[in-house]
């Protein structure tokens, strides 16, 4: 912005500088500067002013999608309070694009199927937060590369009942569709969208419970022929906040020696729903018979639930090379004992 008016400015003086009021021999010299000013500030009220901060990424912006951050953030707010944050959202598609914000409310699954689902239309979620995010503006335009700084205000009013809001505050842009050669094809936009999730714990008495339900081999079966093993733990949460359990995996071998570890980085389980954790053991030769045992903290008091599976991995392929192997060569050495035999009795 500041090159623009800098570079426009200097094209100002240069054009008065030129212009036959200028070069009047009945201008005075007191009068040019005058109405240079007035040039100035005339140029300078019609420069729009933007709502928001910007600046503009280093290095090469087409990329072809744009990026939205962070991806959740998590408050806790007073009731009647007002809080300021933001959202970043960089321009990677092209040049003077405009986008549009949203609010929705999400909620998370019953049978753990995904981790939240998304609630649009008039009716809200059951921990609706749209009603209390507000922008200066619900549409901006950004040059190639260029990051806006979104500014977001949350007010929440004196009676809120302690527990928590969730919703998603959605970035969309009209994507045109690729040029075809046959222009009969009808093409349609592509409206593409990114949530940035807002996570709000209001102060107060709240019910805050869950769960570790149990671990699973995926996929659920009697044995598996090789590595990497996937996991699915399941947790419920019960209560009316989100929590972030977290904890540790350990793969133990027949002998009940250690052969395996994987850390578990906190994970967010929205209120009154089930969500599932899939973890993967990366270790390709396997045999034998294993017990995986998962100890996870619950995400609140300090409480650590243990739940385990055992699991066989057979890779039959290779035993079954083995076998033949061993039968292949039983045979031959029969076969040269009886030849052997044979010939020493002639």
């Amino acid at each position: 912005m500041d090159t623009l008016r800098a570079t426009s400015l200097f094209g100002l003086l240069l054009l008065v500088a030129t212009s036959p009021v200028a070069l009047a021999q009945t201008e005075s010299d007191a009068e040019l500067p005058a109405q240079t000013s007035a040039l100035i500030d005339q140029f300078e009220s019609e420069i729009p002013e933007k709502w928001f901060e910007s600046d503009f990424v280093i290095g090469d912006p087409q990329v072809g999608d744009f990026v939205v951050g962070p991806g959740r953030v998590e408050l806790n707010v007073q009731p009647g309070e007002t809080i300021l944050t933001e959202i970043t959202v960089t321009n990677r598609i092209s040049d003077n694009r405009d986008f549009l914000l949203e609010v929705a409310d999400i909620a998370g699954t019953a049978d753990g199927s995904s981790a939240l689902n998304l609630i649009e239309g008039d009716n809200p979620g059951p921990y609706s937060i749209r009603d209390y995010i507000s922008f200066p503006e619900d549409t901006f335009t950004l040059a190639l590369g260029e990051r806006a700084r979104i500014p977001v205000t949350i007010t929440l009013p004196p009676n809120m009942t302690p527990g928590g809001l969730y919703g998603t505050i959605l970035v969309s842009t009209l994507q045109p569709p690729a040029e075809v050669a046959d222009i009969n094809v009808p093409r349609n936009p592509i409206i593409a969208r990114v949530g940035s999730h807002v996570f709000l714990n209001i102060a107060g008495e709240k019910e805050v419970g869950g769960s570790v339900l149990s671990i699973e081999v995926l996929p659920s079966l009697w044995w598996h022929e090789s590595g990497p093993i996937d996991f699915a733990v399941s947790y419920e949460n019960t209560g009316s906040v989100h929590l972030n359990p977290y904890g540790e995996l350990s793969i133990y071998n027949t002998f009940g020696q250690e052969v395996g570890y994987v850390a578990l980085e906190p994970w967010f389980v929205l209120p009154a729903s089930l969500r599932t954790r899939e973890i993967e053991w990366d270790r390709q030769f396997l045999f034998g018979r294993y017990t995986a045992v998962a100890q996870i903290n619950r995400g609140y008091g300090d409480i650590v639930d243990e739940v385990q599976v055992s699991f066989w991995v057979l890779p039959w392929k290779i035993i079954l090379g083995v076998f033949v192997g061993i039968f292949i060569l039983v045979l031959a050495i029969r076969l040269f004992a009886r030849t052997f035999e044979f010939k020493r009795k002639q």
